[in-house]
């Protein structure tokens, strides 16, 4: 049996970037490194590398997020970058969004403990949620999929000029470039590159942001959209 690999103490940058949620985000890695092992929501081969790799790398994400917004993390995960983005911005009201329910059960146990009261975990997929859930100002998203496919899930929860923020690596502008065609269907008038996390993070964290008009989604989105709201709406009246 192998034997699990040793969290590291959290470097300096931690205390900086997580202020006066310093503890809860040691919590949180320790969480990672021992529950989040054990249920298979991340490999022991990360655990050396939580603190830069996973827990800055997502929390420097707020740099580039507008004060006081609603925000969707699809595809959740072990929480990555919703739960390190919810430590350093409690002015933000979150959905972590994800549809597996082992993982799911983890975000809840860890909003719970962490008290996280800005955060709501929701079991679903980003399609059979549209509709169900408010649309918000930003979707969040890391290592879920390809931009392109990432897009059809994100755009549509996004109310009109909205935007989506995906951590990406090195194939980030190879990714924006291929995709073109597929956001600008989806309502995307705008994208660009951005990269946070200077004297945090090295190298410096990726992000790919789309920007939406006031269709996110295109068309048919919002087609399906106000047929959903119709919906919601006779339910309420019974």
């Amino acid at each position: 049996m192998t034997e699990a690999a040793e969290l590291p103490p959290a470097p300096e940058e931690a205390r900086d970037v997580f202020g006066d949620r310093f503890e809860d985000a040691v919590r949180y890695a320790e969480l990672l490194a021992e529950t989040g092992v054990q249920r298979g929501l991340i490999g022991p081969r990360e655990v050396p590398r939580l603190w830069e790799r996973h827990l800055l790398n997502c929390a420097v994400l707020s740099e580039v997020v507008p004060e006081g917004v609603t925000v969707c993390d699809v595809g959740s995960g072990a929480g990555l970058p919703g739960i390190p983005l919810a430590l350093v911005r409690e002015d933000l009201k979150i959905t972590l969004l994800e549809p597996l329910l082992r993982r799911t059960n983890f975000l809840t146990e860890v909003v719970e403990l962490l008290g996280l009261d800005h955060v709501t975990v929701v079991r679903g997929r980003a399609e059979e949620v549209m509709g169900k859930l408010q649309p918000v100002h930003v979707v969040t998203a890391r290592a879920v999929a390809p931009l392109d496919r990432l897009a059809t899930w994100g755009i549509p929860l996004l109310r009109p000029y909205g935007e989506m923020l995906a951590l990406k690596g090195d194939t980030a502008e190879e990714e924006l470039k291929s995709a073109a065609a597929a956001l600008s269907k989806l309502g995307a008038v705008e994208t660009s590159i951005l990269h946070v996390g200077e004297g945090v993070v090295d190298p410096l964290s990726t992000v790919v942001r789309v920007e939406v008009g006031e269709s996110p989604g295109g068309v048919r989105f919002a087609a399906k959209r106000a047929k959903a709201a119709r919906t919601g709406r006779t339910r309420r009246r019974r």
